[in-house]
């Protein structure tokens, strides 16, 4: 298994030569811990979440000086446009309108990014579902851009990260999710998402590696 990780890596250090970051729903109300009290988090696992969050910064920080772009996808619920699905699934009625309590709604503190921001001119893609690729234009976006493979880093592991990645590779694009930029609320529920990332998903990774593997696309 590592002689092929080892061949996955080194085509995507040499014959891909144009990554791109993408970042999934670091945003307030799934990363800050005035926000996520509903959520039940222990002590490990906020502090878990801590450092997850300062690691994928680091890693936006690294992509820029490496001239790697960075793409942002956000989570904008739209009470207009309600996701009756999710709302059945969690709550039992399919047609109540949209709590108030929804994560993310459109124009609301909770919405925006935390500890990390786009940057001008920074591709940016809102979703109204788990996966950044549903009913969005990321696709037709990464590929009339020239990108070659995807490093998808964010919140959290089971969910929105584990739905971006997944398509992506479904819509052919190679993948790799370093495990120490994503994370669940707990931790046997993340090391269960980063099993499954790496059986079907993606190539598994940590930052630092990845970084070494920007600096070899871009000789």
């Amino acid at each position: 298994m590592s002689d092929l990780r080892d061949r996955q890596l080194a085509q995507l250090a040499g014959s891909f030569s144009r990554p791109a970051l993408v970042v999934v729903d670091v945003q307030r109300d799934f990363a800050d811990p005035d926000r996520i009290g509903a959520y039940g988090l222990t002590g490990e696992a906020l502090a878990a979440l801590d450092r997850t969050v300062t690691r994928i910064a680091e890693l936006v920080d690294a992509a820029r000086a490496a001239e790697v772009p960075v793409v942002w996808v956000e989570l904008g619920s739209d009470p207009a446009r309600p996701w009756r699905s999710s709302n059945w699934l969690r709550e039992g009625d399919y047609a109540a309108p949209m709590s108030p309590d929804e994560p993310c709604r459109i124009g609301t503190p909770g919405a925006e990014w935390f500890q990390m921001e786009p940057g001008e001119g920074e591709l940016r893609v809102v979703k109204r579902g788990y996966s950044g690729f549903l009913g969005t234009d990321l696709d037709a976006r990464l590929r009339a851009s020239g990108y070659d493979w995807l490093t998808v880093v964010g919140l959290t592991s089971e969910c929105c990260v584990y739905a971006t990645a997944q398509d992506a590779v479904q819509l052919d694009w190679p993948v790799v999710v370093p495990q120490d930029t994503t994370t669940a609320y707990d931790h046997h529920v993340n090391a269960a998402a980063l099993f499954q990332l790496g059986l079907n998903v993606a190539v598994l990774s940590d930052a630092d590696e990845v970084v070494e593997l920007w600096k070899k696309a871009a000789r």
